[in-house]
């Protein structure tokens, strides 16, 4: 998976006006969608308060059920109405940022004891989705860098994330997938649209 400069910015278009044609209940306007984005794949979008940068929602596919252009579109709108946050209003749109972050698809993470989990992710490439019996829970590769954790914290983050107890991840009976993005996110908002370089910003912790 590799994504141009260019289709990640149009990835951050599209969904910015996802979410503002759904939030001000009008239309989408229609865009000239690349052989790319008809390519089922995951997706996230992610909303952060400018200048803060603190999160006002974040929801996704992990699964690529819909070609890209779809699970951006839906992952807009989702965001909007984030369980966690009181649904975005139409002020807020000049104040929130988008980043979309486009994903591979979910792998196991195989090994032969669970303590050796650890030492099979990556922090600043892969991001985890854990599982056990009802209980799932995601957490995308920059978010372990924004917390400088090191792979035994985030196992635990994506643990707790799917409401189970921190030290799951060393029960035989869970599973635990990693995988990875391509980050695009708005620099202000409706403003330039840049890559994250997961890798230069865990360096710099």
């Amino acid at each position: 998976m590799s994504y141009a400069d260019r289709e990640g910015e149009l990835a951050v278009r599209i969904a910015r006006e996802a979410l503002e044609a759904y939030v001000v209940k009008r239309a989408k306007r229609t865009v000239e969608i690349p052989k790319a984005f008809e390519t089922k794949s995951g997706a996230f979008v992610t909303l952060n308060e400018h200048p803060s940068g603190l999160l006002r929602g974040c929801i996704g596919y992990p699964q690529p059920f819909f070609p890209l252009v779809k699970s951006i579109e839906k992952a807009a709108e989702g965001a909007a109405e984030d369980p966690r946050f009181p649904r975005l209003t139409s002020e807020e749109l000049d104040r929130v940022t988008v980043e979309v972050s486009i994903l591979t698809p979910p792998e196991l993470i195989d090994v032969k004891k669970p303590k050796d989990l650890a030492k099979s992710v990556n922090v600043g490439v892969d991001g985890l989705s854990v599982a056990q019996g009802p209980y799932r829970g995601l957490l995308l590769p920059q978010v372990a860098v924004e917390y400088a954790w090191d792979a035994a914290e985030f196992l635990s983050e994506a643990c707790m994330k799917a409401g189970l107890l921190a030290d799951a991840w060393l029960d035989p009976a869970t599973r635990v997938y990693k995988f990875q993005a391509e980050v695009f996110a708005e620099t202000q908002p409706r403003g330039p649209v840049v890559r994250r370089t997961l890798e230069a910003a865990r360096a710099g912790h």
